[in-house]
């Protein structure tokens, strides 16, 4: 019972869209405390000043980022996505984690489909918001509360003529009519992009035919590492599973060392001003002056569990002569105060004879995957989000 892995057809279309800029990775700042502290998160408009967390411990040696979305740089650069794959005839597909980005994905979800859907809600978005239908719940969660409205046939009418006259989205199940935007968390980017990859860069449409697909992932962190093996599917074919090598993970995930979803430090920007992280003698140590609707995110990592980190990638070079990789980007505000603690730990350890390296994710990727074709190991060295992703990409490229 063999897994698809089909090639990618000449000519395929199938690519990844990012932000690139005015996204979480692009507007980043990032500091390492020099000692113990308490900070509080704050938000400045022209109506005054809102704490939205306080008594937040760090420890000295610890780091602490903030970033934001910015929401009109996100519709516009999906309102452009969609007009892409609508003249590249291609399937519309985005790719988030919703099951544990828990605040800021089902809101950045939400923005897609109001901007799939945007003639609908400039008709209809007043009808549904005072239904409490929100478009962060996706079009199953609305359609399901249409038949409650006076004029929910209506509204019902738009949507389905929307998904006629529009870009063709991809589906989860086109027998029962579920899309692509039907639910935030059905498609999760750890699993459904490997195997769209391993599916020839193709996923399914509205009457169950595979076709190429656009697939948007917005914020531009690790949205490379996706493309980058699908550069070489393209140019070298599927990867064969009987001999291919493997990219075993050390991961920045034990005694929660480094933030994933940052769920109580994650905001929807009510009104425009200034966010700031302030410690406890009120200096501002990191602000953002945001907009309306705009996504801001804070993340913590501890110091102690990196130390181990470091450690535990020397030992696993040590014991089994591969190289070990830090998918680490210099140009990314986080990951610099990263590569910092990584250059002065490795000095504690005995690295003769290892190939320890560093690189950007997209390169770090390339650089595996080309290794994978000669049946030769690299040990990936990643944070807690990349630990995740490269624990199904890797296994699915080559196991299904």
């Amino acid at each position: 019972h063999p897994h698809t892995n089909k090639p990618f057809a000449e000519g395929s279309k199938t690519r990844v869209a990012t932000m690139g800029d005015h996204d979480f990775a692009s507007n980043e700042n990032s500091v390492t405390l020099a000692a113990d502290d308490t900070l509080s998160i704050v938000l400045e408009t022209a109506d005054g000043s809102t704490t939205l967390k306080d008594g937040l411990a760090v420890l000295a040696g610890e780091i602490v980022d903030a970033t934001k979305m910015d929401a009109v740089a996100l519709n516009a650069f999906l309102a452009k996505t969609i007009e892409q794959a609508g003249a590249d005839d291609v399937l519309y597909s985005v790719h988030l984690k919703a099951t544990m980005m828990k605040v800021s994905d089902p809101i950045i979800f939400g923005h897609v489909v109001k901007v799939f859907f945007a003639d609908v809600f400039e008709k209809y978005g007043a009808d549904l918001a005072a239904a409490e239908l929100s478009p962060n719940d996706g079009l199953g969660g609305i359609m399901s509360g249409l038949d409650a409205l006076p004029n929910g046939a209506e509204i019902k009418a738009a949507f389905e003529e929307a998904l006629a006259s529009g870009p063709r989205l991809s589906y989860v199940n086109s027998d029962k009519g579920i899309t692509n935007l039907h639910v935030p968390s059905d498609v999760i980017i750890d699993a459904s992009m490997p195997a769209m990859i391993r599916n020839g860069g193709k996923l399914w449409g509205a009457d169950g035919g595979e076709d190429d697909t656009l697939a948007v992932i917005p914020d531009s962190s690790y949205a490379g590492v996706f493309q980058a093996v699908i550069d070489d599917v393209l140019v070298n074919g599927p990867l064969d599973p009987a001999t291919i090598g493997t990219v075993p993970n050390v991961g920045l995930m034990a005694q929660a060392a480094e933030e994933y979803g940052s769920h109580d430090k994650t905001f929807e920007i009510p009104a425009a001003g200034t966010m700031k992280v302030v410690n406890s003698a009120g200096e501002t140590l990191i602000e953002h002056e945001v907009g309306a609707g705009d996504i801001w995110r804070a993340c913590q990592t501890k110091d102690v569990p990196v130390r181990d980190w470091v450690k535990l990638a020397v030992t696993r070079a040590r014991a089994s002569g591969s190289p070990a990789v830090f998918w680490l980007n210099e140009e990314r505000a986080h990951d610099r105060q990263i590569i910092d603690k990584v250059n002065a730990y490795l000095a504690e350890h005995d690295t003769e004879g290892l190939d320890i390296q560093v690189m950007a994710p997209a390169e770090a990727a390339a650089f595996s995957v080309a290794r994978m074709r000669k049946g030769e190991d690299t040990i990936s060295v990643t944070g807690n989000v990349l630990r995740d992703y490269n624990t199904d990409l890797f296994p699915i490229l080559e196991l299904g």
